[in-house]
């Protein structure tokens, strides 16, 4: 994938710069290119701050000009919540994203300083304007958090893997599921759980259509008969040993 170059105009603080760059490799992104950072660069709060991407930080280019820092990309995107007073075709990040992964050449995401955003000369380098729908009462947006709206946004395209999900067992044999309801039933008939008697068929119907809803699986029928086995004890006694080697199997 021909990915972004993330640019940050004139930043203010090491930290900010740092967690964009986290926010930038959380979603595959790795150029980051500077204008002009008020505390100067390398800085040393921007390292904790990244959480880990040091490669990010350490590829780093700084320019003295945003004109500079994108003179080698066809497309540059400014990210702004205001109107400055410039006609330029406004997308939201889905759609920039779409575009760049779309685009044969060099695209470039600009971001302003934390303070004041992209002042006027700066949106009227890019071809579009990036923005999204916000609170009109509360335009305010962090700098990471708008790098990681574009960086999320981008890397639907992009071939990254998914995070491992837990592998899931499969259900448990039907035989196995009335097993452990007969158990119930068996320890719940002598409480006199399912008095009046008249009653005593939609109850068991309604405890049967609880039980099968979850789709347990083997392991967790086990488990719960195991529960079930604990509670049919006396407290305090113990289970024989071959009770015990059929709870072990159980839990």
């Amino acid at each position: 994938m021909n990915q972004p170059v993330i640019v940050l105009v004139r930043p203010q603080l090491g930290e900010n710069i740092g967690k964009a760059a986290r926010a930038m490799l959380n979603f595959g992104l790795t150029e980051l290119r500077l204008v002009s950072p008020r505390d100067g660069w390398p800085n040393p709060s921007a390292g904790p701050a990244a959480a880990g991407a040091d490669v990010v930080l350490e590829k780093a280019a700084v320019f003295e000009t945003l004109a500079d820092a994108v003179a080698d990309c066809a497309h540059v995107y400014a990210t702004t919540v205001r109107k400055r007073g410039v006609s330029k075709p406004v997308l939201t990040p889905e759609q920039a994203a779409r575009d760049i992964a779309a685009a044969p050449a060099r695209s470039a995401l600009v971001f302003g300083p934390e303070r004041s955003g992209l002042d006027t000369d700066d949106v009227a380098l890019a071809r579009a304007i990036v923005t999204v729908p916000i609170n009109p009462d509360f335009g305010s947006i962090n700098l990471a958090q708008a790098v990681i709206l574009c960086a999320y946004e981008w890397s639907k395209h992009a071939d990254l893997v998914q995070p491992t999900i837990e592998e899931r067992l499969p259900p448990a044999p039907q035989a196995d599921l009335e097993g452990m309801i007969a158990q119930l039933e068996a320890m719940l008939e002598p409480r006199g759980y399912f008095e009046p008697p008249a009653r005593a068929g939609a109850t068991r119907r309604t405890l049967r259509s609880m039980l099968t809803k979850p789709g347990w699986n083997h392991l967790e029928l086990r488990t719960f008969r195991g529960v079930l086995s604990s509670l049919e004890r006396t407290p305090g006694s113990r289970l024989p040993p071959r009770a015990r080697r059929v709870r072990a199997e159980q839990d």
